[in-house]
């Protein structure tokens, strides 16, 4: 691992992020690519430059949530599936799942044609639910039990939530809103936790690295989020659909 490898895993972080192609898949396979050793740094690096990406969300909507208790606490419910099972599978998460290209590619895979049959046979009523202050505690927490999918890489967080929040009768618009909202805690305790556990045995050289990629993702993401948020409220998944499968067969068929 190098500082050049921490940029541009940190780039590929902020670009893919807030889109359902999975951000942590992409960092595995790019590390892949240049054939980066597999360690633990790698896998807590991993995890942590995400909060980076996240960090870009928290600017444009920090003033929206603290100044609404109720969007707060909805917020909170919703995280409650993660914060539960997250720690009760952290060792199967950062030791089986973190760096195993293969769940990547099948992820990817099922995830993308998953996609694509869904927006074929997804129709947003008319009664959906157009803001994001008026989501249920009952939806946000089954939108969070959505969430759990995403600790398999390769799945997508973004692409779970969202997909689990339209099933419920949510508006693209308001789904897409509380999923990035509902990334904040998630990944502050995700990084949180990972530091406490391991962030101990990382060098000096490492912490640079980390800080270095962290820095790039939400610079990245910082300038693409608005872009991003706009183009999956008025677009369909389906050419991510395309995108995650073409991935998962090419590099299936180059790589692997």
């Amino acid at each position: 691992m190098t500082f050049f490898y921490a940029i541009i895993l940190g780039i590929v972080e902020g670009v893919s992020e807030f889109l359902p192609i999975s951000s942590t898949g992409h960092m595995i396979l790019t590390s892949d690519l240049l054939k980066i050793p597999s360690s633990d740094f790698l896998s807590s690096f991993e995890i942590c430059i995400q909060l980076g990406a996240i960090l870009a969300v928290v600017i444009l909507y920090a003033k929206k949530v603290l100044t609404n208790l109720k969007l707060f606490g909805t917020i909170v419910i919703g995280f409650i599936p993660t914060a539960i099972l997250g720690v009760l599978l952290y060792k199967t998460i950062k030791n089986i799942f973190m760096g195993n290209s293969m769940i990547v590619v099948w992820s990817l895979l099922i995830g993308g044609i998953i996609l694509i049959i869904f927006e074929l046979l997804h129709k947003e009523k008319p009664n959906a639910i157009q803001e994001v202050e008026m989501i249920k505690p009952k939806q946000a927490f089954v939108v969070g039990l959505f969430q759990c999918l995403s600790m398999i890489p390769g799945v997508s967080r973004s692409a779970a939530t969202i997909i689990g929040g339209l099933s419920l009768g949510l508006s693209r618009k308001a789904i897409v809103e509380f999923s990035f909202l509902l990334a904040i805690p998630t990944m502050c305790a995700a990084t949180g936790y990972d530091l406490l556990k391991t962030g101990i045995n990382f060098s000096h050289n490492e912490w640079g690295m980390l800080a270095a990629g962290f820095a790039v993702s939400f610079v990245v993401a910082l300038a693409c989020v608005k872009w991003l948020i706009k183009f999956v409220q008025k677009h369909t998944f389906i050419p991510f659909g395309i995108y995650r499968i073409a991935v998962a067969i090419i590099f299936w068929l180059v790589i692997l």
